[in-house]
């Protein structure tokens, strides 16, 4: 009986480090990073430093809309057959963003014709801590690939900006993504 538990409480010692690890990503890839107490207000810590809860809520709003443009490459995109290389997706992706930026750009053209993922590309986003509701198609940013609510949620309407290939991040390739709403 006593080597069981030991055998036991030495277990949750190799296994309780890697869990807490495990619990640290999930909250740093949702956002949420560490959390400490200073005065009366809460702040959020990240890697970026700390910032109010509060001043961060207003900075982003609770729901979003945005049109994309996916551009991915040999094998990113689970069955599409694309046959650029990652290397020449990159410089797509970047062409294309200069073009979107341009005054007067039709981003639904240039997502009609570029897109990897399904034109017209439209998503309605709920921020962290928003219900979204998935018969109005509205989409829980966690569900979401993080890059994408990581770009999208800052900008402001009209505004475009590029989501860059990340394993983790943005595993189908690279998004140049509007803010419409």
């Amino acid at each position: 009986m006593m080597n069981s538990n030991r055998s036991v409480r030495r277990s949750i010692g190799l296994v309780l480090p890697a869990l807490l690890a495990c619990l640290f990503c999930v909250s740093e890839v949702h956002g949420q990073g560490k959390t400490k107490a200073s005065g009366s207000k809460s702040k959020v810590q990240t890697k970026k430093g700390s910032q109010d809860k509060d001043s961060k809520k207003q900075k982003e709003p609770n729901y979003i809309t945005v049109q994309h443009i996916l551009i991915g490459f040999q094998g990113s995109v689970p069955g599409k057959r694309i046959t650029r290389t990652k290397k020449e997706a990159e410089a797509l992706a970047k062409k294309l963003l200069e073009e979107a930026k341009k005054k007067g750009a039709d981003f639904d053209k240039l997502v009609k014709e570029n897109t990897d993922d399904s034109h017209p590309g439209i998503y309605q986003m709920a921020n962290f801590g928003v219900k979204g509701n998935r018969a109005k198609r509205i989409y829980e940013r966690a569900g979401m690939v993080p890059a994408f609510g990581d770009v999208g949620f800052p900008l402001k309407v009209g505004q475009v900006g590029l989501a860059v290939y990340d394993a983790k991040k943005s595993k189908y390739g690279w998004h140049i993504i509007k803010r419409i709403k």
